[in-house]
């Protein structure tokens, strides 16, 4: 009974330590996508792409592309209002990016295939809050 026991345990501490490995791997992929996808975004709204490489700041240029007003990203620090504010940002990305409340949902939801979509698609940067420049 205890032979059989540690096998079983011995399996499971295989599949855990495979499962691991699939799932890191799988998180840097989206990790590098979700950077490239930053950097063509920001090149596309006249910033340098190199800033979707630090962190805080790509939030703040962002914030800035999105909504105009950079310092806007102070926002995120306040529990409940970072929530909605994030949620606002997804939709303000969409118009300011020439497109409607439906692909707001998909950055919402998915953001990453999302962000690639706007990345390397056909939007162009129309202003923060879709407004003309």
């Amino acid at each position: 009974m205890t032979n059989t026991l540690d096998n079983y345990n011995s399996t499971v501490m295989e599949l855990n330590s495979e499962q691991l490995q699939s799932t890191s791997t799988v998180s840097i992929v989206i990790f590098v996508l979700s950077i490239v996808a930053m950097w063509l975004i920001f090149k596309k709204a006249g910033q340098a792409g190199w800033k979707a490489l630090i962190p805080i700041y790509n939030v703040y240029t962002l914030v800035k592309i999105v909504d105009g007003n950079g310092w806007k990203f102070l926002l995120l620090l306040i529990p409940i209002v970072n929530i909605i504010y994030l949620i606002m940002l997804d939709f303000r990305m969409a118009k300011a990016y020439g497109k409607g409340v439906g692909f707001g949902f998909g950055l919402l939801f998915l953001p990453t295939i999302f962000q690639l979509i706007l990345a390397f698609g056909k939007a162009q940067y129309v202003g923060p809050k879709g407004q003309p420049r």
